[in-house]
Parts: C-alpha cells; structure tokens; sequence
C-alpha cells in the first residue's frame, strides 16, 4: 500500500474522544454522552466484540452489596493484598459506587446470580470477606452494552469508528492539555487526526508482555490485543505510570492459554492442592503473596498443583462445566476433551502465567486520582490500564463512568493540531511500509518478548533487569527496521512498539524499587526484604523533557480506612531521577567504569538513502544471475552506474564475489558514491579482497581521492587499503591525523607505524580522544627501531589507560634507569591498568630494580596485576629472587597466575 501524506489526513472533531472501546471505554462513552457531550469512540477492532469483556465473565470479584459486605472492608482487604501501596481514595470509589454500578447494568439487561428471594447471590471466595456475584449469562455483557450504545438517542452523540487504531495522544505546546489523538484506519491504512475537549484512554492491560510458556505470541492470559497501547501513549503524552513494577501473574490451565477460575470453582467446593491432594495456600487473597506460595509448591517435591474438582458431586460438576465452558473460554470444553480429560475423573493441572501489566487484577498503570484524572490535564484513564489495584470488571465500569462525567465538560479544540507532533505519530505509524522486506513483526516481537522473560520476570536482579534494559534499548533499532506490506500489519508493527515501551517501563521500575513486594510480583534476590521504612511510597514514572524515564518515590498518602500492619505518614515525595544500572558488561568486580568513548558529529550525505523497496528489482535479479558466470568488468559497469542504489549496491557486492580485472579501481571509485549503501559495500569489499587486489597507480590514486569523501567509514577503509596494499607515505597519512573521526585517526596511526614515521607518530600523542593517544603508546612499541623518549608525554597523561599503554610499551622500547623508576612508582597508582602497565614494563628493567618492586606487587589485589608482574618475573627468571617471587605465586587464588608462575 501507499504511504498517505499527512495533509490527506481524514479530521475528525468531538468533545470527548474515549480510546478503547471495552470495558471502560463503552461506559465512559455512555456516560459522557448522558452528561451532553459529543463523544467519539475509537476502537482498533470492532466495538461489538473487543476487549477482554468480549470474551466472557463468569462473575464480578468485588461486588460490595448492602448487607453482604461493607465499603471499609472492602478497602482495608485491597490494602492488604496490594501491600499497604493503595490510595484507598480511588479504590473506595470502587466499594462505595459499585453496587450502584451493578444496578445499572441490571438496568441494561446484564444477569446477576440471585437466590430464591430476588436477592444477589454474593459468595465468599477469600476468608474476610463476600464480594464474589455470579453472573450466569456473563457471555452476553459485550452484546448488552453494545446494543445500550446503539440505541436511538445514544447515536445521535456518539460516533464509532471501529477499525481506528490510535498510536498518540496529542498535546497543547502552550500547557500540556490533552487535545485529540492520532491514528490509522487499521483496514484502509488511512491517516487520521483528532482533535478533541478531553481524551479518555480505555485500552486495557499488557498482556502481550511476556512470553507465554507455549512461544505462542497469542496465547496470552489476557486478551492479546491489549499490548500496552495506552501505557505507551499516555507515557509519550507525559503522564506519569506508578506500580509498573508490580506485575500481573496468574494462575492458569496448564498449556492453555485460560484462567483455572478458582474464584468460580471454590464456591462450588473446589480448592488449590499439591500432588499430595494438600491444601497449601495461606494467602487470604488472589495477590503476589498467594502467587509466590503457588510458585513455591510448583518448585518443590510437592508438585504439580491442581484445581481439585473430582470429589464433587454431579450436579456441582456440571453447574461449573456449564460456566467454564460457555461463559468463560467456549474453547475449554474441547481442549480438556482433546487431552480425554473429564472433571468427574481428573483434576485440572495447574501452572503460571506470563508476566503482564495490569492495575485491575495487580497494581501497575496510569496514575489517576479518584475521578480517572491522570496528571496530564484533561487526560483520563480508566479501567484496568489505571492505576487502581485490584479493580476488576466493576472498578473498570466505575471509573469509565468517572471519567466520561468529568471528561464531558470540555468542548472541542480548535486550534492548529502541533505539527511535529503528528508528523512523529505518522512516522511511527507508516515505517515499515519503507522497508517492507525487513524482519516481520512475529520474529521482532517473539524476541522481545523472549528477552521479557529472560531478563524481567521474577524472580527479579538488578543485574539482570540492567541486561533487559540494554536488549530494549537496541531492539529500538531492530522495532524501526521492522517491514510491512499491508494496514493490518501496520497496526502489529505499532503494537511491538508499545510492547517495548512497556518492557522498558517494567525493567526501569523494577530496577527502581529496591526491595521485595507483593510476594512473586515483585520479588528481588538482590533485594530480598520488604522495606517499609524507605519505600512505603508509590514508585512513579514519567518522561523527562529530554525524553530520559524519571522516577518519583511519591509517599502512600495517610489512610481514610485503618489497616494493621501500615501507617503511611505522607509527606514530600523523593526525586529519584533516572535508575542506575547495574554494571554487567564484564564479569565480576570493576576498580573503575571506562570512561565513555567520544563520537564524532555525523556527516550528512550527500543524497537521500535509497528505497528498500527496490531491492526487488528485475535488475538485481539479472544482476545475480550474471555474477553466477563470473562476468568481466565491462559486464558488470552498466550495473555499477544504475541509477538505482539497490543496483549498485549489488553491483559492487558482485564484483567484490567475482574479482575480474580492474576490481580494485572499481571499489576504489564506488567508495565516492552518492549512496551510503553503496559505499558501506565498497568499503567492506576492499577490506576483504586488500590482500589479493593488485596495488598500482590507478588504485592508489582511488584510495587517495577516497581519503577527502565526507563519510568516515569510507576515509578508514581507504586508510586501510593504502597501508596494506603500501601505496601510502608518511606525508599522505600525517594528514589524516587531523579528521574528525577517532576511528581515521586510529587507522592514520597505525598506517604510519608501517613507515615507521616516528616523529609524525609523536604529534599524535596529543589528541583529544583517549582511544588514539593509547594507539600511539602501542605504536612507537612497533616501529622498527624503538626508542623511549617519544613515550615521554604519554606517560604523563591524565588517562590512566594511556599512561598504562605507555608503561606497556616499556617492554619493548626499553626501560633505562630512569622509565624504571616511573614504573616503580606506577605500581602504586590508583587505576589497576596502569599498575598492570608498569608490571609488564619491568620486564625490560634491571632485575636489581625491577624484582624487589615486582615481588611487592604479587600482593596485588587485582588479578590482572598480579599475572603482569608474574609474566615480568619470568623474563628475570635467571636471578634467585624472582625464582623465589615466582614460588610463591603457585598458590596465587587467580588460575592464569598460577600456571604462569608454574612455568618457573
């Protein structure tokens, strides 16, 4: 498909834009349009079946009916399982609005369980409490809310786009205020913009997080079509997420993607065991503590574990198999059918779910205060993308409903959409229909997802968090290099996207909170004790102005419900800034971090990158058939100037295949070319073929001329080809000492070493970049006749990786009396490298000097010290003491020093 341009964007106008047309969302459009506003709801599938609602409910979790349970109860129960971290503000909206909530739906037609005197049959499932209400027909509520949307009078306030896939919400440069929203039509690909008096995000949970135990990138816990959508946009809008660190893990049906629905069974008489046929669960609540008692049984001797249901009776066995079978996943019949598995017989093998984000059935999501407000002004969340724990289908309705009745008192924007703002959102969206044979999003997103799993789920280190972060940080160049040929998977592409943005989130938080909370959803080996002290605060996350992840240590406000065990005292929040990572580069310990490597400013080049799209061209593929002849030059020329990039491109890698005659001059000519594919194949080829192409007049004069091309990498390989191939003097690469790019500058000295150009080489000993100041050191070691003077100012620099070069080089200059007495004293500097230089320059000291500081350095605390001094031992072996030095080094804890001093 073509890419639109943005100016065909189609526009659209409303009061209240809601995103997400599930749960929430469909309440939050009914509500707002009640209150007079004009809503628009987009939904990236289709309303009368998206969602998780659509797939089925048993029953409500947290139904707090009159005379069945107390508001107060039913708070001080969700603080507890959430580990005191709640604002019982918005979670007492939930126990003081949802019985009312649960009247209303009534209202709509939606059925709940009620006993022989019209009375709610609420059951108790957790031992403090009755909030479970059975809903017989719960397969039905999509199709009920859906018909309350279509009515008459609904219609004529709300308008439905299905099929509209929104990527970003927009924002007022003046103040920050929600103001629409941009999208694509996820059938047509058409662009679209909104603009609107509030934004409501309704788009459910990340599910599509971690990686299901079946690599099903599909078979997720939750509805797969949640990826993060809403996470990654209100992040990129600027609000602030808190609780990202708290995951969402769930029981489940081994190898099926579908709850085990204890809460539906237990009623019933159902219950959790081990193989033993034991009851094991403590916890009071389905919560992180409960998850990490089921973890712990399934990793001992005790498991598997169970949903017991065999010892029921009949008529128990088929009430369940009606619900679980119908209500809850119409596919569980047939696969407990498939496996010859029958209730009355076998008990259901139970098993852990993949790890996601979810604030109605955990804690993580979109800060919001008690009326679905986030901090960005006239933005909402609702449902279980916000932050409200344990919220479940009825906090999703009450708050759906809080938002489209606050949302509902701002009209319409109507000033200019910020253009840089929806030219980014149609990047994002329209990408990879640049490059539609890059990797396709199945294999981009299972190895995210594999990553998630490697790195971020439990149980949790910081050594392992700070690897996921560095994966997530390069797949952003895999995620963009992503292809696509069609609108449906435009939209996957995006949705990898945000699945990125939320495995970051996960791992930064969860590196952030150092503690242990909330049992398996937050468990840190690193950090194995629940900290009240210092972190009975909400861990808050937002985007910097700079674009960097901030985090916030926002104290639990004081509680309007008492509960033992927690006394939130309030108070400032702590700035805690961006997370630092847990060094893992190497293994064990570092003296000191490498200090960070300067990069030179890019060049731009001189045209445009080509099209990907052309690498299907009937001419690569004449190309490819005629380099399979082992065609002369003159053949391949008229590939070479194709006016297609892609062309010449493979022209080259042609030539540097097949090697005709004049190859050289050839590769040398295409290092100019307009292209930066084509001369990356250039340059590549020369470096492979510099042994075996012919030097002379005409490819030096290539390579010269290759030396003044803007682009670096082109400049090092012609550096590279005139010193091996020697058609370079030292005039010719003292100039490159001057580029502005290390790695030239690197290659310029090595390639004066070949001429030996000592005095050339000594000027470099200035230069501002580390990395070629200590190419120097190591170079005068390499010139044909060495000496120590020109060493001087290296071994005095600031560096102490230079300085350490430089005392390496000793070893082969030569170490006269007065280097050995720099290198003795160096043995005691701060910076093991150093000390590990002067080591290896002793070597070439007089043993009366040089053995009594070495054998005071087998002390060494760093081990690659100590094999320095070892090895510089063994060049005094003739003498008595360094014998006696190297003895005692047999036992040394470090192998490699052992089987040196072993040689003696």
């Amino acid at each position: 498909m073509d890419i639109p341009a943005i100016g065909d964007a189609e526009e659209l106008s409303c009061d209240v834009l809601v995103i997400g047309g599930g749960t929430a969302g469909t309440m939050a459009a009914l509500t707002a349009a009640e209150h007079g506003a004009r809503v628009l709801l987009l939904e990236k599938a289709h309303v009368r079946h998206s969602g998780a609602l659509a797939m089925g409910m048993d029953g409500v979790n947290n139904a707090v009916v009159p005379g069945r349970a107390e508001p107060d109860d039913y708070v001080a129960e969700i603080t507890r399982a959430n580990d005191g971290i709640v604002d019982q503000s918005t979670v007492r909206q939930t126990a003081t609005r949802g019985f009312a909530m649960v009247q209303r739906l009534e209202s709509y037609g939606v059925k709940f369980e009620k006993d022989e005197h019209g009375e709610y049959a609420v059951r108790q499932v957790h031992r403090s409490g009755s909030y479970v209400l059975p809903m017989p027909e719960g397969k039905d509520v999509k199709k009920v809310l859906y018909r309350q949307l279509r009515r008459r009078e609904m219609r004529e306030r709300i308008r439905i786009e299905n099929r509209v896939m929104p990527v970003r919400v927009l924002t007022s440069p003046e103040d920050g205020r929600a103001i629409g929203a941009v999208g694509f039509n996820t059938r047509t690909g058409a662009f679209v913009t909104v603009r609107a008096g509030a934004v409501i995000l309704a788009t459910g949970p990340c599910g599509r997080l971690g990686l299901p135990a079946s690599g099903y990138l599909y078979g997720t816990y939750e509805n797969p079509t949640n990826a993060g959508d809403g996470y990654a946009m209100a992040y990129h809008a600027g609000a602030a997420l808190t609780g990202i660190e708290c995951f969402q893990i769930n029981p489940l049906i081994k190898d099926y993607n579908g709850p085990a629905c204890a809460y539906v069974a237990n009623p019933f008489g159902g219950y959790q065991v081990n193989r033993h046929g034991e009851r094991f669960v403590d916890s009071d609540y389905w919560s992180g503590q409960m998850m990490a008692e089921f973890a712990a049984e399934l990793a001992s001797d005790r498991g598997p574990v169970y949903l017991k249901l065999s010892h029921l009776p009949e008529e128990s066995v088929a009430s369940l198999e009606s619900i679980l079978h119908t209500t809850e996943r119409p596919t569980r019949g047939t696969f407990h059918a498939g496996r010859g598995h029958d209730y009355r017989t076998h008990d259901i093998e139970m098993h852990i779910s993949e790890i996601g984000l979810c604030g109605g059935h955990s804690a993580s999501g979109v800060r919001v205060d008690d009326h679905a407000r986030t901090t960005v002004p006239r933005l909402y969340a609702a449902g279980d993308l916000a932050s409200v724990p344990h919220n479940y289908m009825i906090g999703a309705f009450v708050f759906g409903d809080l938002a489209g009745s606050d949302a509902a008192g701002y009209a319409a924007y109507e000033g200019e959409l910020p253009a840089p703002q929806v030219a980014a959102a149609h990047e994002l969206i329209y990408r990879p229909l640049r490059n539609p044979q890059g990797p396709p999003q199945p294999q981009v997103e299972y190895k995210l997802r594999r990553f998630v799993n490697d790195y971020v789920a439990p149980p949790k280190t910081g050594a392992k968090l700070s690897l996921a972060v560095a994966a997530f940080d390069r797949m952003t160049g895999e995620i963009a290099e992503m292809g696509a040929t069609t609108a449906h998977e435009l939209m996957r592409c995006a949705e990898v996207s945000f699945i990125r943005d939320c495995a970051e989130m996960a791992a930064r938080s969860s590196l952030a909170r150092t503690e242990s909370r909330w049992g398996l959803y937050h468990e840190r080996l690193d950090h194995p004790e629940r900290d009240d002290t210092g972190w009975l605060h909400h861990l808050d996350l937002r985007k910097s102005a700079s674009g960097a992840m901030e985090f916030t240590a926002r104290p639990v406000e004081p509680y309007l419900v008492p509960v033992d065990g927690f006394a939130p005292a309030g108070g400032p929040s702590r700035d805690l800034g961006e997370v630092d990572l847990v060094p893992v580069a190497t293994a064990g310990p570092r003296e000191a971090a490498p200090a960070a490597r300067a990069q030179a400013s890019p060049v731009p080049d001189a045209a445009p990158a080509p099209s990907r799209g052309s690498a299907s061209s009937p001419r690569i593929l004449e190309l490819l058939a005629l380099a399979e002849e082992s065609p002369d030059l003159a053949a391949l020329t008229p590939y070479l100037a194709d006016p297609d990039p892609a062309v010449r491109a493979a022209a080259v890698a042609a030539l540097g295949e097949t090697v005709p005659a004049g190859a050289g001059p050839a590769l040398a000519a295409r290092l100019a070319d307009a292209a930066p594919a084509v001369r990356a194949t250039a340059a590549a080829a020369l470096r492979e073929l510099v042994e075996v192409l012919p030097g002379g007049p005409e490819l030096a004069a290539g390579l010269r001329a290759a030396l003044a091309v803007p682009d670096a990498v082109v400049r090092s390989a012609a550096l590279e080809a005139l010193r091996a191939l020697r058609l370079g003097d030292a005039e010719l690469y003292a100039a490159s000492l001057a580029d502005a790019d290390t790695e030239v500058r690197i290659h310029a000295v090595r390639a004066l070493v070949s001429v030996d150009a000592v005095p050339a080489l000594a000027t470099a000993a200035a230069d501002p970049a580390r990395e070629v100041r200590v190419a120097v050191a190591k170079g005068l070691a390499a010139v044909r006749d060495p000496a120590p003077a020109p060493l001087d100012p290296l071994l005095a620099d600031a560096d102490p990786l230079v300085r350490g070069a430089a005392l390496g080089a000793l070893a082969s200059v030569g170490c006269p009396a007065g280097y050995a007495r720099t290198a003795v004293a160096a043995l005691g500097d701060a910076a093991w490298q150093v000390r590990a230089g002067a080591a290896a320059g002793l070597s070439a000291a007089a043993p009366e000097t040089a053995v009594p500081a070495l054998t005071k350095a087998l002390a060494d605390a760093n081990a690659d010290v100590r094999k320095a001094v070892v090895l510089s031992l063994l060049a005094h072996r003739d003498t008595a003491e360094a014998r006696t030095a190297l003895a005692t080094a047999v036992t040394d804890p470090d192998a490699d020093v052992r089987a040196y001093a072993a040689r003696a």
